[in-house]
């Protein structure tokens, strides 16, 4: 794994956000096997209190049940903090477009009084969580920084909001930020239930129950499908960068590319399952390609992923047969 040898000072104090989540509940639990005191801030309105309850007899977690939309949650959540790891936000494009008012108050203002209260408490790093979504319209493949096009939902504006203010938080106030756009993440705990749920964690549901699963479009989009312990990496280097590279937005995902339709049939195949899809309409907001250049993470946060689709996917099927 590329942050086995990753350390810190033995009395170093986490915060993550959005902690009961996918992402953050695994974050949580790499720390925690590392030693390290983590602090998780989460309001359960995505998240779930499952995803924590498997570290809540650990003396070194601590949850604190609380909305990032408030100021004062927020700072109290930062007293003693050295790292932050903002992983709260609501994801989906396509629930964005429906809730925008809602997307603005949790995505943007959250993320804002969090930023604000690190650089009260004078947080050591700030690394958060951005999206592919930012890079809206653009055609050209891979996806570089620098070279965004239009954006195409709510969602995807609030993520280059939150950037906006991680690059002005570390040129006005000196608050070293770090903003991760993450590339269709993929993993343990990801929720497969509900009309929003990722698209790896549902297709296995559904075909595990024997479920014939839909496809929004002609199943020909490609994506970047990027392994959790690869999103866990740049997180924890994001922590270690130099201050030059602080923000800055960074590409994290593997740097290759999945066609939706391929993922599918290879995943009947591993769950010897033979489901024709149905093909549904395309989604609003959705990109059709996606794949990412990762040289700027490689070169500023040492950022070096090992995790292939190939090698994820098989661990997410064990674990998913496991769990569902």
């Amino acid at each position: 794994m590329g942050y086995e040898n990753i350390v810190f000072d033995k009395d170093s104090v986490f915060l993550v956000t959005g902690g009961a989540g996918f992402i953050g509940s695994n974050l949580c639990e790499v720390l925690l096997d590392k030693g390290y005191a983590v602090r998780c801030l989460d309001d359960l309105s995505t998240g779930k209190q499952a995803n924590i309850d498997l570290f809540i007899d650990n003396p070194n977690f601590t949850f604190i049940k609380g909305d990032i939309r408030n100021l004062d949650v927020c700072m109290k959540a930062c007293e003693g903090v050295d790292y932050i790891l903002h992983q709260a936000a609501w994801g989906s494009v396509p629930r964005s477009i429906e809730m925008p008012l809602l997307y603005e108050e949790i995505n943007i203002r959250g993320t804002l009084n969090m930023m604000e209260s690190a650089r009260q408490k004078s947080i050591k790093k700030f690394v958060y969580a951005s999206s592919s979504s930012v890079y809206g319209d653009e055609p050209n493949l891979p996806k570089k920084e620098g070279k965004e096009g239009n954006l195409l939902s709510p969602y995807a504006l609030t993520k280059m909001v939150d950037e906006e203010y991680g690059r002005l938080y570390s040129k006005l106030y000196g608050l070293d930020t770090y903003g991760l756009r993450y590339f269709n993440v993929f993993g343990k705990r990801q929720d497969p239930n509900g009309t929003y749920a990722a698209v790896i964690p549902k297709f296995i549901k559904q075909l595990v129950n024997d479920d014939r699963p839909t496809i929004n479009g002609d199943g020909k989009q490609s994506r970047d499908f990027t392994y959790i312990e690869n999103v866990i990496e740049a997180n924890l280097k994001a922590c270690r960068a130099n201050h030059e590279a602080a923000g800055e937005s960074y590409n994290i995902a593997y740097g290759d590319r999945e066609y939706l339709i391929d993922v599918y049939y290879s995943l009947c195949k591993v769950l010897n399952k033979k489901i024709e899809p149905i093909y549904g309409p395309i989604r609003k907001g959705d990109i059709k390609h996606s794949n990412a250049d990762i040289s700027k993470a490689q070169l500023k946060l040492d950022y070096n992923p090992s995790w292939s689709f190939k090698k994820g996917i098989a661990e997410v099927i064990d674990w998913y047969r496991e769990n569902l």
